[in-house]
């Protein structure tokens, strides 16, 4: 997940839809005969949607391998995840880049159900969100669900010199690397009192803590599993020489990762369903583990 030290700045460009989209809804119930404002308010959801012809995606901003880049050329998993559900869904893409906010709860508010006291948002749909019960009883106004992956904790290390650690103490006096803000940051800082701070050099973000560990500036990196595969990807000499591995720290962190789906606004359930039956047209016709593969990235079971 994106750090959340990160500040909110107003995406470039998420507006664009907007008027094409309030004229239509416009001139769908002029048609008719009827008041704009009151046809407007009678038609669904997914009626909304599809008169604007634009899905609008809430993404995460240097959230890389799944969204990074310039807001007006953004590439990744995500990215790829949401041309997929528009096209299946046959209408127009509009990525609404953001800033991740304090916690969860400020980016759904926020890109889900209220919008940002900026100006933009809400999206129809946003993705890389916590399939977790918890965080969906925290904020009933949205409903998470469509898992699409399973994300989880590793340790990336240069077997050459740290052949393996089954225990946190094996890493005392090995140099490693984290991303800044992370929950992985701060489970390697803060065990055994902070046995491990000293080694622990931190990074912007998770790739480039790989990264650091593929040149050499460290001997290992705790990241998630997709910043791993996705770093080593576009590294094939030195992903040889690398292995990733689970370690228990002991410390509540679930080893079997947590699923990662997308949300709507409660309520929205034909949206939701359109959604659902999207995404597993792409699971089905193998379109979602190209996009995948095409990550360098192992699509897991939900």
């Amino acid at each position: 997940m994106p750090s959340d030290e990160k500040n909110f700045e107003e995406p470039r460009a998420v507006s664009r839809g907007l008027t094409r989209r309030q004229t239509l809804a416009m001139l769908v119930p002029l048609a008719v005969g009827h008041h704009p404002a009151f046809a407007q308010n009678e038609l669904t959801d997914l009626a909304r949607i599809r008169a604007s012809s634009l899905l609008k995606v809430a993404v995460y901003k240097d959230n890389a391998p799944f969204s990074d880049g310039a807001a007006t050329d953004m590439k990744g998993l995500d990215v790829a995840l949401a041309e997929g559900l528009a096209r299946q869904l046959n209408l127009k893409l509009s990525l609404l880049p953001f800033d991740a906010g304090e916690n969860m709860g400020d980016d759904l508010r926020n890109m889900v159900w209220k919008g940002h006291y900026l100006g933009y948002g809400p999206a129809d749909v946003m993705l890389h969100v916590p399939a977790d019960k918890y965080l969906a009883q925290k904020n009933p106004q949205v409903m998470i669900f469509a898992p699409y992956m399973r994300e989880s904790l590793v340790l990336v290390h240069d077997a050459r010199k740290l052949i393996g650690a089954a225990a946190p103490e094996d890493l005392k006096g090995v140099p490693l690397a984290a991303e800044r803000g992370a929950g992985a940051a701060s489970v390697l800082m803060g065990y055994g009192g902070g046995l491990l701070r000293p080694q622990v050099s931190i990074h912007n973000t998770g790739t480039e803590a790989v990264q650091a560990a593929v040149d050499g500036k460290a001997v290992a990196a705790f990241v998630t599993r997709a910043q791993a595969e996705s770093v080593l990807s576009r590294n094939p000499d030195s992903a040889t020489h690398f292995r990733m591995a689970k370690i228990n720290f002991n410390n509540g962190i679930v080893d079997t990762g947590w699923p990662v789906g997308m949300a709507i606004k409660s309520g929205h359930k034909e949206l939701g369903q359109a959604l659902e039956a999207a995404l597993k047209s792409l699971r089905e016709g193998g379109e979602l583990l190209k996009i995948f593969q095409q990550q360098g990235m192992t699509l897991t079971a939900p």
